[in-house]
């Protein structure tokens, strides 16, 4: 298991620093890869969509988790 790892976003032209553990970033990198997407516009996407009692990086690794899940569903 490896310790979190902070590293910055830009998110509506502001930097923003979000941090994961390393597996989380290397998911969430598969992930914008697999929708064709930037890893910033996608964090744009689940930050425009989190809830105010939910911080970015939590919905960041729920996200992941969901789209992990949905993967294995048959």
């Amino acid at each position: 298991m490896s310790r979190p790892v902070k590293r910055s976003l830009t998110l509506g032209g502001h930097r923003t620093s979000v941090t994961l553990e390393d597996e989380f970033w290397a998911a969430f990198r598969e992930i914008a890869s697999a929708e064709g997407k930037g890893l910033n516009a996608l964090a744009a996407e689940i930050d425009a969509a989190r809830g105010v009692e939910t911080g970015l990086a939590t919905a960041i690794r729920l996200h992941v988790l969901r789209s992990l899940r949905a993967r294995l569903q048959p």
